[in-house]
């Protein structure tokens, strides 16, 4: 058995583990780019290609706020007099913006201000660099109000990669309670719905005439690559958050403490990442896993896994592609093994993350399943590769179940989004058969039934396009470099927008042949490429797929026998 028993006492809502966000230094790179990827995980969200051209705007000009996940109206803010366009998380600039949501402390929570996403979105409107997109988003947050739960941002340019912890200070209060950390050149991070911040450098560096102006406008103190808010120590000594010296202060501790899902289920995503890039994470297994947690009633006692790590190797793009897809295979948490696997390896799972079960009749425990970054619930992700060496990012952007889908590459100056990506091509309740998560999810979930059998068609197909647009994005490079601008961004968008359109005609041509070779359950035969046919040009009859004996061990005892 792999799942986790946990007493209902220790549990948190379900709703809040959604996304996963991986962060790249430059120096630790493969080219010399700094990337940040995100899965946008949730029950019931579509997967559309946000855009927004660039504009410009009069003076007096407003832009309305509405909250991301709902659409519900928020405030009303002054619009700047030129925007940048937009094309998912990054901008023509290539700063690119994710998150995670961990919740946090309840008391802190507020409905009224700017919410997590639009804070995203106006920031990418208004930045050209990863800490101008900071100071937009605490100089909003500090006007008009925090209106979520804690979040955790990765925020990047084509030099820095940044991540940033924040919380509101409570219904009807202004500002919120932050700490911004530059993660090093030469490392790698990432965030899984858990704040990950813990201990702030107290110590004074000389500042330059930015950081003064900075700690003037934000009311915050620039510390080398720090930058947090200047009351988030003594807001939490006064809720009771936090007791001792400053320079035992844990951001995490204090604003969103662990419980064994914040490490099961989180954190245990980010072990997972660094596993791929260092040969020492089994240290951590049982500190990321919740064992720790659990043996020391809670207290989570021993050596933190670390914020960042230096990579054994440099991380490529296609790397960061496949940490995206990672359903913890090769370790103890595989989503694809066990029982509820059921006979075909499937990492579907059904009613959530767990569920609660009367053990006796008497104590009620929660079970949880593992939680692998490629996870059903995906609406869509990226990996954003941000280039000093290049005019223009690309924004790698995939649809549904990352470890199903195919990421395509967007550049950021593309100037319209192909159709099969376009808002408003379907929704959740409405099928489109030209919307790419319309025909990601449709493959998909015929593969969960037999995920054993069908997903080796899906990855080889995933591998060649893979392939394809590597070989074809390092091409283009040298092609692009000797065009004007608008001759690139007319070049780029054709390109962008005419490999996804094949894209998805080619999944919908796979959508098809698996369910003509799985249909009712049966495997049928082929010969030279084709459906085996009969002498007359009649289906020969299908193969009859045995169930695999660990299964029938457990099912044999329900079944009618001689």
């Amino acid at each position: 058995m792999k799942k986790i028993i946990l007493m209902m006492a220790l549990v948190l809502p379900v709703a809040a583990f959604a996304c996963t966000n991986f962060l790249v230094g430059k120096n630790a790179s493969a080219d010399g780019s700094t990337m940040i990827s995100y899965a946008a995980d949730s029950y019931g969200m579509y997967g559309f290609l946000h855009f927004s051209p660039a504009a410009d705007y009069e003076e007096g000009a407003v832009r309305e706020v509405k909250d991301w996940d709902s659409g519900r109206p928020q405030c009303t803010i002054p619009q700047v007099a030129h925007t940048y366009s937009v094309v998912g998380n990054t901008n023509e600039h290539q700063v690119t913006i994710g998150e995670t949501t961990w919740g946090g402390r309840e008391a802190l929570w507020d409905t009224v201000g700017i919410d997590y996403g639009s804070l995203i979105y106006i920031a990418l409107e208004r930045s050209k660099t990863a800490r101008e997109a900071i100071e937009c988003m605490i100089s909003l947050v500090n006007e008009y109000g925090y209106a979520s739960e804690g979040e955790t941002f990765s925020i990047g340019d084509p030099n820095e990669v940044w991540m940033m912890d924040l919380i509101g200070k409570g219904p009807g209060k202004k500002g919120a309670n932050w700490v911004a950390v530059r993660i090093p050149d030469n490392a790698i991070a990432g965030h899984a719905n858990q704040s990950r911040i813990t201990t702030i450098p107290q110590g004074k560096t000389k500042l330059t005439a930015e950081q003064k102006r900075l700690q003037k406008k934000l009311n915050c103190v620039c510390n080398g690559d720090w930058m947090y808010d200047k009351d988030v120590i003594a807001f939490a000594r006064e809720k009771g958050f936090f007791t001792g010296a400053d320079k035992d202060f844990s951001f995490q501790a204090a604003y969103n403490p662990f419980d064994f899902s914040g490490l099961y289920v989180c954190e245990a995503r980010v072990w997972s990442f660094f596993r791929h890039f260092s040969d020492e994470m089994d240290q951590y297994f049982d500190y990321a896993t919740g064992a720790t947690f659990r043996a020391t009633n809670g207290r989570n006692e021993g050596e933190h896994m670390p914020l960042w790590i230096v990579p054994n190797r440099k991380v490529s793009v296609q790397d960061m592609k496949e940490c995206m897809r990672d359903e913890y295979k090769g370790t103890p948490l595989d989503i694809t093994q066990g029982t509820d696997a059921g006979p075909w390896n499937s990492k579907l799972r059904y009613g959530g993350l767990g569920f609660k079960f009367a053990v006796n009749g008497t104590d009620t425990l929660q079970y949880w399943y593992e939680r692998p970054t490629a996870t059903q619930q995906t609406a869509w992700s990226f990996v954003s590769q941000m280039r000093s060496n290049n005019r223009y990012g690309i924004f790698w952007f995939g649809v549904d179940d990352a470890a199903c889908s195919c990421y395509t590459p967007m550049y950021s100056c593309i100037q319209r989004v192909p159709e099969c990506f376009e808002e408003g091509n379907g929704d959740s309740y409405t099928f489109s058969p030209t919307s790419a998560w319309w025909t990601f999810n449709v493959v998909a979930n015929w593969a969960y039934t037999k995920y054993s059998r069908m997903y080796p068609h899906i990855r080889n197909l995933q591998q060649a396009w893979d392939d394809k647009f590597n070989v074809q994005t390092a091409g283009l490079d040298a092609q692009v470099a000797e065009m004007s601008d608008e001759e690139a961004r007319a070049f780029l968008t054709d390109y962008s927008c005419s490999q996804a359109e094949n894209l998805v005609a080619d999944w919908q041509r796979l959508g098809i042949y698996l369910m003509t070779k799985f249909i009712d359950g049966q495997e049928r035969k082929e010969e030279n490429g084709d459906f085996k046919r009969n002498p007359y040009g009649q289906s020969c009859g299908p193969n009859r797929l045995p169930l695999p004996n660990s299964f029938l061990q457990i099912v044999a005892p329900e079944i009618t026998h001689e």
